[in-house]
């Protein structure tokens, strides 16, 4: 299909998509894939889809769109093409080639953050600072300012935090004012300085120096704090902006590590090429227009080294990690450790989705099937191009109009239920009342031909139902009409038909489904006349769309049930007289979605002297059954029936 095509069908696949990359939450909504909304204890999400099932919305992070903006987010790309193409391989969809120029849009660059209160100083001295850093520590119970920021002595000593009451640049003059700082350790050969008065205690010329970075002259140093977690850590492990962030983090139970400011998400990223880390990455930098774009920036990066992240936020209403901790410690307690149990039950079922899982429920399905057997159409070589008969699965047939497609389902389902199976008939054109007069209208003609060799005794749907030619009929013409009523008797109790009046949609079928199961215990075959005809899923789709969202709904039920979706499909004007793949090209998810797709034609059609007129003309008519699709077997047969349009029958020719 063309690239116009593939969009308009990949639309309709949000739902098959949401539940790829997500888990229901309670009601009708979903854990959101962004921001991790319904993970929570309570487990509500705010992750929706829709009801026309072609846009999301969530609701905690604000985020929303189609399917191409989902899938733009989980995969760090605003590039169109990438979409398009990546949700097409996704979903074995082919398009077009010719005319296709794929564009790369350069990645967007973020730039740090340099405010009044934070920004960075970055100076060179010579020496190993590990002696700076044992002083710096004994004298960190001079000052109550990691206490205050809710950190415990355990991780006071764990990260060697000091303090110096009168810290001066090691670059500045002699002659410049000091100031008591919190010296945070990053490397054997970087850290931090960080002012610890009071924001309003500190003179206006100084604020810009807040936080003051300090390294060496050795190369390559990185401001990665407690970088050692990325191939020790035992749990995910949680990047955040700063380093009291991170030790946040660890001061409750989990793992982080900390950028030291968005200014070095790419010095980062330079350091895990060469360190990749043992457990997934949790991105929870700041909650704030800065720290959104630095996530979308890190998020690139870390696809491109195909390291494993998610997006997590445990700080909740708060601005970073160090807020929540000191305004709600025992809410982002539960938050970093939920994401530590939720990443080992993730584990435990990823693990399990190997095949060496699935493997003994293979062979106990093949064991098991050898009672479940497939159901025969009635036709012979049909079943025999089919395997036996019908499977669970969508099964599509599709023919120009009055070429007898509606009396072709009617016959197999006949059929079927004669052989004590359930059918659910969806007859959403004709009443109930003429598809039992289809029926037994056939069997007035096999019985005829039975007795007296011709069709002297068969009637018409109208010479059943059409009360007032009973006086005209023989004696022997109303035992017929009788005998074929006593037998379409013997079959009826399994047949149910529902009749159509611009009402039902595959939401009302599915329901059937589930209360025809639910009041007899059996699993029916599904029968449903004509695609075209159901209610639209959404009103302001297009009629492309709508039938999109059909034939997926169809192949969903047929899935979820596992039994046989039978439904015909009308053809679109370009091939109206002939049945081939393009006569479907109204609906992407007719191809896409269908197991087998049949084209019923007149024999010729397609040929330089075919005359449609002429060869409805015939009596019978000569009609051809092409398999154009079969996801399980075969393809390209043609079969051959004579169709006796006058008694609603069709017949398999003979081979000569």
């Amino acid at each position: 299909m063309d690239r116009k095509e593939a969009k308009e069908t990949l639309k309709t696949f949000l739902k098959e998509y949401v539940e790829r990359v997500t888990s229901k939450s309670k009601g009708d909504m979903y854990v959101c894939p962004l921001c991790g909304s319904g993970t929570h204890t309570n487990g509500t999400g705010a992750f929706s889809i829709t009801k026309d099932g072609l846009s999301w919305k969530c609701f905690s992070c604000g985020k929303g769109g189609d399917i191409f903006d989902l899938y733009g987010a989980l995969n760090h790309t605003t590039d169109y093409d990438e979409q398009l193409l990546g949700l097409c391989e996704l979903f074995n969809i082919s398009i077009d080639s010719k005319g296709y120029k794929k564009t790369v849009k350069p990645v967007k660059q973020v730039k740090p953050v340099m405010n009044e209160h934070y920004k960075h100083s970055e100076v060179l001295v010579d020496q190993d600072l590990t002696d700076f850093f044992l002083e710096a520590h004994k004298h960190i119970s001079e000052t109550d300012y990691p206490q205050k920021r809710g950190l415990s002595k355990k991780v006071i000593d764990q990260f060697n935090l000091g303090y110096v009451a009168e810290w001066r640049h090691p670059k500045a003059p002699p002659t410049s004012p000091t100031s008591p700082r919190l010296i945070i350790p990053i490397t054997r050969y970087s850290y931090l300085a960080r002012d610890t008065r009071e924001i309003e205690d500190i003179p206006v010329e100084q604020r810009s120096y807040i936080k003051s970075k300090v390294k060496t002259t050795q190369n390559e140093i990185s401001w990665t704090f407690n970088a050692d977690a990325l191939k020790n850590a035992k749990s995910p492990i949680f990047v955040v902006e700063g380093e009291i962030d991170a030790m946040s983090i660890i001061e409750v139970g989990g793992e982080a590590v900390a950028l030291g400011s968005i200014s070095y998400i790419r010095s980062f990223l330079k350091l895990l090429e060469t360190n990749k880390p043992s457990q997934p990455l949790v991105l929870a930098l700041d909650n704030d227009q800065k720290g959104e774009e630095a996530t979308q920036e890190l998020m690139n990066g870390l696809k491109e080294l195909n390291i494993p992240f998610f997006r997590y936020n445990p700080a909740g209403e708060y601005k970073d990690a160090n807020e929540a901790l000191q305004r709600n410690r025992e809410a982002l307690t539960l938050a970093v450790l939920e994401v530590a149990d939720m990443h080992e039950e993730e584990r435990n079922v990823y693990v399990k989705t190997s095949n060496a899982y699935y493997l003994k429920s293979f062979v106990d399905g093949i064991a098991d099937s050898v009672n479940t057997e497939y159901i025969p159409t009635g036709f012979d070589k049909l079943d025999n191009v089919l395997e036996g008969g019908l499977y669970e699965g969508l099964y599509i047939l599709g023919a120009i109009t009055s070429l007898g497609k509606t009396t072709f389902m009617v016959q197999i389902a006949d059929h079927i239920a004669q052989c004590g199976h359930d059918v659910l008939f969806f007859s959403l054109e004709m009443a109930r009342s003429e598809i039992i007069a289809k029926s037994i209208s056939r069997h007035t003609l096999q019985e005829s031909v039975a007795k007296v060799g011709g069709d002297m005794y068969a009637k018409t749907t109208r010479g059943i139902t059409t009360g007032k030619r009973y006086a005209l009929y023989s004696s022997e013409e109303k035992e017929i009409i009788k005998e074929c009523i006593n037998i379409y008797g013997t079959y009826a109790d399994h047949i149910y038909i529902i009749e159509g009046v611009g009402d039902i949609g595959v939401d009302q079928v599915r329901k059937a489904v589930e209360q025809h199961i639910l009041y007899t215990g059996r699993a029916p075959v599904v029968f449903v006349d004509y695609l075209q005809i159901l209610a639209p899923y959404n009103e302001k789709a297009t009629d492309k769309q709508n039938i999109d969202k059909a034939v997926i709904e169809l192949k969903r039920i047929s899935r979820d049930f596992k039994i046989p979706v039978l439904t015909l499909s009308s053809f679109n004007r370009a091939n109206y007289k002939e049945a081939v793949m393009e006569a479907f090209k109204e609906s992407g998810a007719i191809e896409y979605s269908s197991d087998v797709l049949f084209g019923l034609q007149f024999k010729g059609a397609g040929s330089k002297d075919f005359n449609v007129n002429e060869a409805k003309k015939q009596d019978p008519r000569e009609v051809e059954l092409i398999l154009l699709k079969n996801r399980n077997g075969r393809t390209g047969d043609v079969l051959n029936f004579n169709f006796y349009p006058k008694f609603n029958y069709f017949e398999e020719k003979k081979e000569k």
